[in-house]
């Protein structure tokens, strides 16, 4: 697959992405947040079983391991981003969450020992001061919740960065179909025992319309074909590249919120999204207009 189709995919996986928070906050009405975290992943889980089950038996030393490290880090996202949102504003975590774009380069410095370009380096620069503007977060008052989804920021960064390592040679689709399910299999059974240990004082799971449009939206949609999506094509880019796009995840959460919630997007959350565009624009396509102005230059 070609780079540019791969992005783009990442581009539109980061787009629904941006959806889940509005219905992650309708379904956390009517449940409690370790519970409904572990239905998503049993709605995944089941239905992936479903289509794909059969590849499960045949899954192969290496990919369990590599799956059972991916699922990890998956769980750890979810689980503390969605822990995080309880106790902090939604600015705060979206601007918190959305910093994994200047994690993931250290990630992939540890993890890969490659040299990251200068205009991705450059594109990291400019879409943090983005998603500083966009978000405008009032770190006046640090308390738990921002310290959760700082949490998760780092689970994301070596996700994204381990997706690559472990997928950079996968040409089966059932390898890919089973790293999938290694993250399910393991993010549902970390979201149960986080319920058994600290949802039961104050557990709720109100079956409202909401509730089940939530599930089922988040269950299907954001974790099965998402995750399968990403798993497959992310090889194709690279580690810091794909958290540039994902950086956008914040802007396209307020589009959808400004229809479903009513919100509104003033003069400083456009500036901030511009800049945001920009930055992925300059870590996208900055070399090779550089060096096309250079050539320019010395005819």
């Amino acid at each position: 697959m070609k780079t540019w189709k791969a992005e783009s995919l990442l581009l539109v996986v980061t787009v629904i992405w941006g959806a889940t928070f509005t219905f992650t906050k309708l379904g956390l009405e009517d449940s409690s947040v370790y519970f409904y975290i572990f239905i998503r992943f049993m709605i995944a889980l089941t239905l992936s079983m479903l289509i794909w089950g059969k590849y499960l038996f045949r899954i192969d030393k290496q990919t369990l391991k590599n799956g059972l490290v991916l699922g990890a880090l998956f769980a750890g996202g979810f689980i503390t981003q969605t822990v995080g949102l309880k106790y902090t504003t939604v600015t705060k975590s979206a601007f918190i969450t959305g910093m994994a774009v200047v994690l993931t380069p250290f990630a992939f410095k540890i993890l890969i020992k490659k040299k990251i370009k200068i205009w991705q380096t450059l594109g990291v620069i400019i879409t943090a001061c983005g998603l500083w503007l966009f978000t405008n977060p009032k770190m006046d008052n640090i308390n738990p919740g921002d310290v959760l989804t700082l949490v998760s920021t780092f689970f994301w960064a070596f996700y994204i960065t381990y997706i690559d390592i472990f997928t950079r040679n996968i040409t089966k689709f059932e390898n890919t179909i089973q790293l999938v399910f290694m993250q399910f299999i393991v993010a549902a059974p970390i979201a149960l025992l986080g319920h058994l240990l600290l949802d039961t004082g104050n557990f709720r799971f109100n079956i409202t319309p909401n509730l089940i449009v939530s599930l089922l939206y988040n269950g299907i949609i954001a974790s099965i074909f998402l995750t399968l999506i990403h798993t497959s094509v992310q090889k194709y880019s690279t580690p810091v590249k794909a958290a540039l796009i994902f950086s956008l995840e914040p802007v396209f959460a307020t589009i959808v919120a400004i229809f479903a919630l009513n919100e509104f997007l003033g003069g400083r959350e456009m500036s901030g999204a511009a800049i945001l565009l920009f930055g992925v624009i300059v870590s996208e396509i900055g070399e090779n207009a550089y060096n096309s102005v250079r050539r320019m230059l010395n005819k």
